[in-house]
């Protein structure tokens, strides 16, 4: 048996894989809710059968607004799309004029919720959808025990009429696009989009029907949702967390083999693990700052041999160090795939050093969405890159630079339809040869990694008249642990300047051992000595790392808070760089 639309990938692990946890929510208190994989497939057509009997049919929007993923958020996505409903998932920090443009725009009919407050948020935009669904009891809306009904042989008969009308082609989901500037686009995507992404990231990542995974990113972000579909086809179980504050205790409950992340869930990891080891006797903060610069310098992964010296030395910080560290996560972690957002080289090295590998990948809601990702065998990573492009998945740089930079255009049957209801801009995304233009920028090394070195549409000439990419400059900034985000611009200006907002954690902690009196982030920031640490930090940057026009000559410390919610990132956690203009127009002419 082999699966073509995405709704077959339940079936196909119940007669491949039968497991016992092939879906669970897990929970800080009380107990797990656990679903073998005959139950699940079972309750995903009382949904269908619910819904059918709500009168919905083929064709109908139905949208998702949840603030974690779950057993209920998968069967509800599964059980709209075997019966041609379209389900449209809605970010959880969405904004109520986001909401507002999304329901408009889509033509939603309904929407399911996970608690009160997505339900709210989902009034707040003035809503007059009249069918209201959610996976708990929530006043005010039809909730999932009510909708789920047990298919008698009619329901049957009408799921597999439906299920039989389609086709791989055929629209399968509506995801929006965060968006950087202006109200988010819908992205349609189809089956066989998402179904061929599912097949090619099966061939490269080490998941089987003997891994247990735990998922606590958000499902309406195609990168978690495509790849629970994949555990779901590699006969996987999935354990669902209810919150990243959740994970740690999650980690050690579940014992997961893998999982995926941020960038940001390994840097709050890897701050916990600088508050254990300030908390360190003498002799142990010294053996475990050799063993983070030991793994910082890790060149080896994916079973490449490591030289005698450094090996010796690996053994060492492994028992003193490392293998604690995998015990705090469970003790069976064996890798860790990281997208979204740029990943600093050092983590990715560090995380490897201590048994867990960590591998960074690329790709676009508008690319279902896996274009490149770093490989777990070896010879098969580069950290800093994204990695080499996944099978079936070809790649080019166009009109490329001295330097063999240029934007990334791909080509695959992962590429979507197009944009919902818009035709032009669905055109000026590709070529007349038919590749998809990513609007990202960068350059193969290696030969065959590829790394990005920003977007195209933010590029900014200096007076100087060279090009500068501010989202590369940005990453470089970030390798400083002191420094949580950065704003790099410079427009028609005869240098390039940055705002900073620094990683006030490790800022406090560095202020502690050296003795400087510490107070709220909005007094440091004011601080000269702090202000001289973060020009320190720059200098080293701008010296080893940039070129001589990207160098940061001036910057500004920033004590405010970046997040979706105040519309300054996306909720993919990127700049809303137009937002930030404005925001601090008076601070960046300042310098």
């Amino acid at each position: 048996m082999d699966f073509t639309r995405i709704f077959d990938i339940l079936d196909y692990q119940n007669k491949r894989f039968f497991r016992k946890d092939s879906l669970a929510n897990t929970a800080s208190k009380g107990a797990f809710e656990v679903f073998d994989t005959e139950k699940a497939v079972f309750e995903r057509d009382c949904i269908s059968a619910g819904l059918l009997q709500h009168g919905f049919h083929k064709g109908a929007k139905i949208g998702i607004l949840a603030h974690c993923g779950s057993i209920q958020w998968i069967l509800a996505d599964l059980a709209m799309q075997q019966i041609g409903i379209i389900p449209v998932p809605i970010h959880s920090t969405a904004r109520p004029d986001e909401i507002r443009h999304i329901i408009k725009d889509a033509g939603l009919t309904a929407c399911f919720f996970s608690n009160a407050e997505m339900r709210d948020r989902f009034l707040q935009s003035g809503s007059s959808v009249k069918h209201l669904f959610s996976f708990t009891e929530i006043p005010g809306t039809t909730s999932w025990n009510t909708l789920c009904c047990i298919p008698d042989q009619h329901d049957l008969d009408k799921i597999s009429y439906y299920r039989d009308l389609i086709i791989p082609a055929d629209l399968s989901t509506i995801i929006y696009t965060s968006g950087t500037t202006g109200l988010p686009k819908g992205v349609m995507l189809t089956h066989y989009n998402i179904v061929s992404n599912i097949k090619s990231v099966l061939a490269i990542v080490p998941v089987n029907h003997s891994t247990t995974v735990v998922s606590f990113l958000p499902l309406s972000h195609i990168f978690e949702r495509m790849v629970c579909y994949s555990y779901l086809a590699a006969g996987a179980g999935i354990w669902f967390a209810p919150s990243l504050e959740s994970l740690p205790h999650i980690l050690r409950k579940v014992r997961p083999h893998f999982f995926t992340a941020v960038p940001r869930v390994l840097e709050r990891t890897y701050e916990r693990l600088l508050e254990r080891r300030d908390r360190a006797g003498f002799v142990q903060k010294r053996i475990i700052n050799w063993a983070m610069r030991l793994g910082e310098q890790y060149p080896f992964a994916g079973g490449d041999a490591m030289p005698v010296s450094y090996w010796v030395q690996w053994i060492v910080a492994d028992w003193l160090v490392y293998r604690s560290w995998r015990k705090a996560m469970g003790g069976r972690i064996r890798g860790i795939a990281v997208g979204a957002a740029a990943l600093q080289p050092r983590l990715g090295r560090l995380f490897s050093a201590a048994g867990i590998e960590v591998r960074e990948g690329y790709g676009l809601t508008e690319t279902s969405p896996v274009i490149s990702f770093n490989r777990f065998e070896p010879g098969g990573v580069h950290f800093g890159t994204v990695g080499i492009p996944a099978p079936g998945v070809a790649v080019r740089i166009a009109n490329p630079n001295e330097h063999g930079e240029g934007e990334i255009e791909v080509q695959g049957p992962n590429i979507m339809m197009g944009y919902l209801n818009l035709p032009e801009e669905t055109k000026e995304r590709f070529t007349e040869d038919g590749w998809f233009k990513t609007g990202d920028r960068g350059r193969f090394e290696f030969k065959r990694f590829l790394r990005i070195t920003g977007r195209i549409s933010e590029l900014f000439k200096t007076t100087s008249g060279k090009f500068v990419a501010p989202a590369y400059i940005e990453e470089q900034l970030r390798i400083s642990p002191f420094i949580d985000l950065a704003f790099v611009t410079g427009l028609n200006k005869s240098y390039v300047s940055a705002l900073i907002v620094p990683d006030f954690h490790y800022l406090e902690r560095w202020c502690k051992e050296n003795r400087i009196h510490w107070t709220a982030p909005e007094y440091m920031i004011l601080n000269n000595k702090v202000e001289k640490k973060i020009r320190e930090e720059l200098e080293i940057i701008n010296s080893n790392v940039l070129e001589h026009h990207e160098q940061v000559k001036k910057f500004k410390l920033l004590a405010d808070t970046w997040t979706p919610e105040n519309g300054l990132l996306t909720p993919s956690l990127k700049l809303r760089r137009q937002a930030i203009l404005e925001k601090y127009a008076s601070d960046i002419q300042a310098l």
